[in-house]
């Protein structure tokens, strides 16, 4: 398959940031603000027309103009998007968290699709599928040569029908077939643990509708079984974003009554707006705050965040807000900068417009578009270093991304780094070829063989943290004559 999926196949869950966008709904689209150029749309109607009578054969109509549209909407930035029924259905899955499968979190791991976490009650779970165990073939496809996303496909389904997994437990030794019935699942964005006496470790992996809730539930009970808590690591790393009042209630928990959280600021009156750590902002028409019966002391317990290059959007508002308000440690590796809002606005029954209305601010002014957020503490992933750390793409090596503050964009140096990400590449494959072995796969989140987990827990103890000594803040382009 080549090297670079060998490599891509390395590198922990949810290596692509942003795929799930801070965003706000809207039913209605606006009218148009300035009269239509009427010459450009005689030119579209007249390229339709020669297409649907010239084109080697029948083209669909609708076909033609949501291509049209959707062409038009991607040339703006990477975060805009044209939804088609089956975009749209996909979108909805993302950010309730509902979709119908067969209820597993997952990775990859040297080419096959390894179970990161059953999800506790699916078909799955009950199944006896484990943590660990790797997904060699679906149905009658090997995995070896999908990507995480064509596998997820291959997996979710109609409820009710049957999907055939071939699994391959390690430290049994053996592969055997496993026949699981799809049905709705309710995917779990909020895990948590007491990692010792004290200590609790609380990962929020992407904000969806359910998030809010599910984190107040898991504090509680962090709460029952250590009512004298001492620390908490919010774990946010490779969080790719989601839904923007989860982002405010999850800052808010931590925060002072009415303090800001974020704000947003673009061209249209409803995108300026500053939003603060206040049920006004956060709580859905209609319902009670998730956040009520947290104790008093969540906003004064030891706080530290782990963030990498994967965690985008959302989750840098609430690593932005904490860190300006000197409420938590930030730690970890610079965030991957995505410091925008989509609006998605409904078109009719099935089909939708996700499109950038806004970019957000920090309480203290920061844009983090195309920046990220800096951490207070840089940290490798591993105890040997940041094996993985060249291979990322964060949002200023996106194509047509929006400018970030002081941010010149330059053609040529975006081609440098993609040129560095390669050689690096091509140096680890290098490497692990002549070892005749590949390199260890990142440990999972939130497990005793997590360094950055140990370096946070260091920190809230007020012991010794193993900084990184090769990680620096990556700055935008300088201006010319910089």
């Amino acid at each position: 398959m080549g090297a670079k999926l060998k490599v891509a196949g390395w590198v922990a869950v949810g290596a692509v940031a942003g795929a799930l966008t801070t965003m706000q709904f809207q039913a209605n689209a606006r009218s148009s603000l300035s009269p239509l150029p009427l010459e450009e749309l005689q030119q579209l109607a007249a390229v339709f027309g020669m297409v649907k009578s010239d084109y080697v054969e029948p083209v669909d109509e609708k076909k033609l103009i949501n291509d049209a549209i959707a062409g038009m909407v991607s040339g703006l930035d990477p975060h805009s998007q044209f939804f088609d029924k089956k975009n749209f259905k996909e979108f909805r899955e993302g950010s309730t968290g509902k979709f119908v499968g067969v209820g597993i979190e997952i990775g990859m791991e040297d080419g096959l699709v390894k179970i990161v976490s059953p999800i506790e009650g699916s078909p799955a779970f009950r199944a006896g599928l484990k943590s660990g165990d790797l997904i060699s073939k679906i149905d009658d496809t090997a995995v070896r040569g999908l990507t995480l996303d064509q596998a997820v496909k291959r997996m979710r389904g109609e409820a009710n029908t049957k999907v055939q997994l071939t699994i391959y437990r390690k430290n049994e030794n053996r592969s055997f077939p496993v026949t699981i019935v799809r049905e709705e699942i309710h995917a779990q964005s909020v895990r948590s643990k007491i990692v010792e006496p004290g200590y609790a470790w609380l990962r929020v992996s992407q904000f969806q509708e359910s998030t809010v809730e599910d984190f107040a539930k898991k504090l509680e009970e962090i709460y029952k079984q250590e009512p004298n808590l001492k620390g908490l690591v919010l774990d946010l790393r490779n969080d790719p974003g989601g839904l923007l009042d989860g982002a405010v209630a999850i800052s808010a928990a931590f925060l002072p009554k009415d303090v800001e959280v974020v704000s947003t600021n673009g061209q249209i009156p409803e995108s300026k707006a500053s939003l603060k750590a206040n049920p006004d902002f956060y709580v859905r028409r209609g319902g009670n705050d998730p956040l009520r019966k947290l104790p008093a002391a969540l906003k004064k317990v030891p706080l530290v965040v782990l963030v990498n290059g994967g965690s985008a959007s959302a989750s840098e508002i609430v690593a932005g807000a904490l860190q300006d308000h000197k409420r938590a440690i930030i730690m970890g590796e610079q965030t991957f900068g995505k410091g925008s809002v989509q609006t998605v606005r409904q078109l009719g029954p099935e089909t939708a417009l996700k499109i950038t209305t806004a970019r957000y601010y920090t309480p203290s002014g920061r844009s983090i578009q195309a920046k990220g957020i800096v951490p207070d503490v840089m940290l490798d992933e591993t105890a040997e270093g940041n094996v993985f750390a060249a291979f990322r793409t964060r949002e200023a090596d996106l194509e047509k991304h929006l400018g970030g503050a002081d941010e010149v964009k330059d053609e040529a140096a975006n081609k440098a780094r993609e040129a560095a990400r390669e050689e690096a590449r091509q140096k680890l494959e290098a490497e692990y070829a002549k070892k005749l072995e590949p390199p260890k796969p990142l440990p999972e989140f939130g497990s005793a063989q997590d360094f950055p987990l140990t370096q946070a827990l260091n920190q809230l103890k007020g012991q010794t943290v193993l900084v990184s000594k090769t990680a620096v803040e990556r700055k935008p382009e300088a201006k010319p004559g910089e």
